[in-house]
């Protein structure tokens, strides 16, 4: 894995959106993966000839399973500018998720406290009091249904770790391939991809719009994304 494997969408002195593959991490882990972070780093460093070390900033993570778009700022401004952003809920993140079975509610709002036990990488539902918990909200509308399984438009809120795999697994409806959370799901990776991000350019104010059409493989292909959430279908 080099960074000539990752997608880039855009790139100005401020900013760089690209497409994190599945299975990368966002920022270095105990696993001493290549990560997305580094990854950039390299590219910069070398595309433009810079010496010494490269500032990025990570604004925002996917976790590792988790593919799709992702912003990082090119400069410590863009970084903070960004960041409050996503405290004020200016940041949008939207995703797709199929889930191994449909909720009873087609659409809804998820509200939960999620804590993490660091020792297991788990994450789970608390009461409110319970120390260390974080509020968690996502907004969901399913989109299509084929051969068992539901197609999710997801809207982020908040976004804590493992959040959407965890609330939805908490209704008794997993991610398709999700065998951490999921019982009975087959080990073919987690069927969520990142696949609309929205916010406003740190220098520029200008509203800045992506979208990423997930990979081309089951379960995603049973499903007609380009009709149901108007991605376009990339052409090789």
């Amino acid at each position: 894995m080099d960074y000539k494997d990752i997608t880039i969408l855009y790139e100005d002195n401020h900013l760089l959106v690209v497409i994190k593959p599945q299975g990368v991490p966002s920022q270095e882990d105990s696993s001493e993966d290549k990560d997305m972070l580094s990854l950039l780093k390299e590219y910069i460093k070398e595309k433009y000839n810079k010496p010494g070390n490269v500032y990025l900033g990570l604004v925002h993570r996917l976790d590792r399973p988790t593919g799709g778009l992702m912003v990082f700022a090119r400069t410590s401004k863009a970084a903070a500018r960004l960041s409050a952003q996503i405290v004020e809920g200016e940041l949008e993140k939207k995703y797709l998720a199929v889930l191994a079975s449909s909720p009873a509610q087609h659409r809804d709002r998820l509200v939960n406290y999620l804590a993490k036990d660091a020792s297991c990488n788990m994450v789970k539902i608390v009461p409110m009091a319970t120390e260390g918990a974080k509020k968690a909200v996502l907004d969901y509308n399913i989109i299509d249904q084929k051969e068992g399984l539901a197609l999710a438009d997801v809207r982020l809120h908040t976004g804590r770790s493992h959040q959407i795999r965890v609330q939805f697994a908490s209704i008794g409806c997993p991610l398709y391939g999700d065998v951490k959370y999921g019982k009975n799901q087959p080990n073919i990776g987690l069927s969520l991809w990142s696949y609309s991000l929205r916010f406003i350019h740190p220098t520029t104010e200008k509203i800045m719009t992506f979208r990423a059409y997930p990979p081309e493989k089951f379960p995603w292909t049973i499903f007609n994304v380009e009709r149901e959430v108007g991605i376009t279908r990339p052409t090789d």
